[in-house]
């Protein structure tokens, strides 16, 4: 019998490889099974997962990460995308998401947001927050204080709405239409710049530094700098 779900174990991370020709309802089966019959291994760990083999759309994604943790007492901390070095990526993934999970948590003001925006869906919230999903172009975040997306920034996202320059927007891979910080603007004619000059997975975080939006790549000694 054809073995339509493999999976490959990381440190912090599953990668998971999906049929192709599967309908897609079987899929979900199959998978569901292949985690229940993996749940004595992987036990409560949290990770990253990313998917490999198959394109599938944001619900399609949001369905398989939800048959996982439904089928297992896996966390699944956030999906990364397609690309060399897992490890590496997973490393970082899950650590950003962890680091900024414990953020929100810790303040007064953090709010999360589980699920991913479309359709041209708008979210305003006063004070910091968490999506635990993606934003999808055409869609606009929008926060008194700082943003986190713990998926993929393809939107727009204005932070900083009490006018301070200080906040920034994080993302585990940012390909953002717009950006705004404070007062400051990211050019629409740049962003195109970054989708062909980020590397897909890699978690980014924007900042005003020196008068201008600039991006960093978030590594462990980024959150070590940044107050918890």
């Amino acid at each position: 019998m054809k073995n339509t779900v493999i999976l490959k174990s990381y440190k912090d991370g599953i990668a998971i490889y999906l049929d192709d020709t599967l309908e897609f309802e079987q899929l979900c089966l199959d998978l569901a099974q292949k985690f229940r019959d993996s749940a004595r291994f992987f036990g409560d760990m949290q990770v990253a997962v990313s998917f490999e083999g198959r394109t599938l759309t944001q619900e399609e994604e949001n369905i398989l990460v939800d048959t996982i943790t439904s089928s297992s007492r896996l966390q699944v901390l956030c999906v990364i995308g397609k690309d060399a070095g897992l490890q590496n990526q997973f490393s970082n993934a899950a650590e950003t998401a962890r680091y900024f999970a414990q953020k929100s948590a810790n303040g007064d003001d953090g709010q999360f947001y589980r699920g991913s925006l479309k359709d041209g869906q708008i979210l305003e919230t006063e004070g910091s927050i968490v999506i635990l999903g993606s934003v999808e172009e055409g869609c606009s975040i929008i926060s008194t204080k700082d943003i986190i997306v713990l998926g993929r920034l393809a939107g727009n996202a204005y932070a900083g709405g009490d006018g301070r320059d200080h906040h920034f927007i994080a993302a585990l891979e940012m390909t953002p239409q717009k950006l705004k910080i404070g007062d400051f603007k990211y050019k629409t004619k740049e962003s195109r710049l970054w989708a062909g000059r980020l590397r897909k997975g890699q978690p980014q975080m924007a900042c005003v530094r020196n008068g201008e939006i600039q991006m960093q790549s978030i590594t462990k000694e980024l959150l070590n700098e940044l107050p918890v």
